[in-house]
């Protein structure tokens, strides 16, 4: 069953200018990730929370994209523009 990966953190205050240029460089690298189906990012800009809006094809593969970023350093500079670790929640994908 497809899953949603719902991401939320909130950015630090004064590293948009630099985050934004990181998310446009890194963002193809997820999309095109092995069980990859979507991915949106939704920003509030007065209260700096962040959200990832995510479809995967299992829970398996996105752990294993996570996986992947934290052995090649992209997990690390992303959290550098974070207030604090991000949280991940999954969900089923319902076809309703």
């Amino acid at each position: 069953m497809r899953k949603r990966v719902i991401i939320k953190s909130r950015v630090k205050e004064g590293v948009l200018d630099r985050f934004l240029p990181f998310l446009e460089k890194n963002l193809p690298n997820v999309r095109g990730f092995s069980g990859c189906l979507k991915v949106a990012v939704l920003f509030d800009s007065d209260s700096r929370n962040l959200i990832f809006d995510e479809a995967w094809l299992s829970i398996k593969r996105h752990r294993n994209y996570l996986d992947s970023i934290e052995n090649n350093g992209v997990m690390d500079e992303l959290v550098s523009y974070l207030e604090s670790p991000p949280k991940v929640e999954y969900y089923d994908h319902l076809e309703l």
